[in-house]
């Protein structure tokens, strides 16, 4: 199993709570703000953390770059796609 899939096996066995606690901490390390396809309407909606919580609900539409692979959460979480925003959540993307 990889790092992803033991993080994935860990975060079962938290309670709701502590979930929440780890997406917060996370997010304090999101990059996504930076990234050229972050646009004004993800940012007023003070959406982050795709990578965890899924693609943007109907801010983002258009890749127009990606920097996941440069995000401190990826290595964190040995994330392995991109695109989070669009695509979907690595659990997503992994169908998982």
């Amino acid at each position: 199993m990889d790092k992803f899939g033991q993080i994935m096996q860990q975060m079962a066995g938290l309670t709701d709570e502590e979930r929440m606690q780890m997406v917060e901490s996370k997010k304090e390390l999101c990059i996504c703000g930076d990234c050229p396809s972050y646009n004004d309407c993800a940012s007023e909606s003070r959406e982050l953390l795709y990578c965890a919580l899924g693609k943007s609900s109907y801010c983002i539409v258009e890749e127009t770059g990606c920097i996941c692979p440069s995000c401190p959460v990826t290595g964190q979480m040995g994330l392995k796609y991109e695109y989070f925003c669009t695509r979907g959540s690595e659990r997503e993307q992994r169908r998982m």
